[in-house]
């Protein structure tokens, strides 16, 4: 099969996808709401921005929506923010872009529960939207359409500490409290042969906005881990609704609360608790159509050493 058809039937499920994103809002009675590019502070973390001059301050690519679309949450009580996110990160894996589309729920008085439900319901009908619409692309592709229908079953889920216990079992195992890699991911996926969600991950490796358990050995976050070496496809969890927990986390993560004033205000004013996640539009693109890297998911990848053309 030659590479120009296979990139156009990427292209064309890409197409697919973000048609059934949307769909999968808004019959649910989603508003979509576009938050801004340009920032004036980070999201995810402080060392992976792309900064740029604006007039007589810095300004920075944004790393997220989330943050702008819990001020939506609030308002609509609903919705989900659709655009390019960047990430300055130096990394060289078949997963990894600098620029890339991410899709951002923010749902109010949701839990951890809710977003995972909500979020195995998005990537199941994303799923079967392209196994009904994009069957001839699929077989360009040659994607094992079988892998695809089994999409359909309840996903697993497993804390991060039974996810330990599998990952040494198979002998990658991690000390408690790192993040996984790539090597973990791949071993869950393995383990169950299905997405696999993992909850309740440590707090230190998780962004000050989440909610943590009493204790705060826990982070009420969860991961979607899709099979066959895709990884990490949904990253998301329940936000934390109180300004003085919300100023003493930024303390602890060395950020400047000022920069955040206006998110602050957000629970200074009458906040809920809620609940959102980010699903990458390449990272599930390429797992839709089994290509090998995110790169031909997208017309013009941005990577470490690519911006022409």
């Amino acid at each position: 099969m030659d590479s120009q058809s296979t990139a156009m039937a990427a292209l064309r499920v890409r197409a697919e996808i973000i048609r059934a994103v949307n769909d999968y809002f808004d019959d649910q009675g989603f508003i979509r709401f576009d938050p801004p590019i340009l920032t004036p502070t980070s999201c995810e973390g402080t060392s992976n921005l792309f900064s740029t001059p604006y007039f007589d301050e810095k300004a920075y690519l944004t790393q997220s929506g989330q943050l702008y679309a819990e001020t939506g949450a609030m308002a609509f009580g609903k919705v989900y923010t659709f655009g390019p996110t960047f990430r300055a990160e130096k990394s060289k894996t078949r997963k990894h872009l600098t620029e890339f589309w991410m899709i951002e729920p923010e749902v109010a008085y949701a839990d951890l529960n809710d977003n995972m439900v909500l979020g195995e319901g998005l990537v199941k009908f994303i799923a079967r939207r392209v196994l009904e619409r994009k069957a001839k692309e699929l077989k360009i592709l040659e994607r094992d359409t079988a892998e695809l229908e089994l999409i359909a079953k309840p996903f697993p889920r497993i804390s991060y500490d039974e996810a330990l216990q599998i990952l040494e079992k198979r002998g990658v195992g991690i000390p408690w409290g790192e993040d996984f890699g790539a090597p973990h991911e791949t071993a869950l996926g393995e383990e169950f042969g299905l997405p696999v969600w993992v909850h309740h991950m440590p707090a230190g490796i998780k962004a000050f906005y989440f909610k943590q358990t009493p204790d705060s050995k826990y982070a009420l976050g969860c991961d979607l881990i899709a099979p066959k070496g895709y990884g990490e496809v949904i990253g998301g969890g329940q936000r934390e609704e109180s300004v003085d927990v919300l100023l003493t986390r930024i303390a602890e993560h060395q950020l400047d609360a000022k920069d955040y004033s206006w998110y602050l205000d957000l629970r200074r004013f009458g906040s809920v608790p809620h609940s959102g996640f980010g699903l990458g539009l390449e990272r599930t693109v390429a797992w839709m159509t089994g290509v090998e890297h995110v790169r031909e998911t997208i017309p013009y990848p941005r990577m470490l050493q690519t911006l022409r053309p």
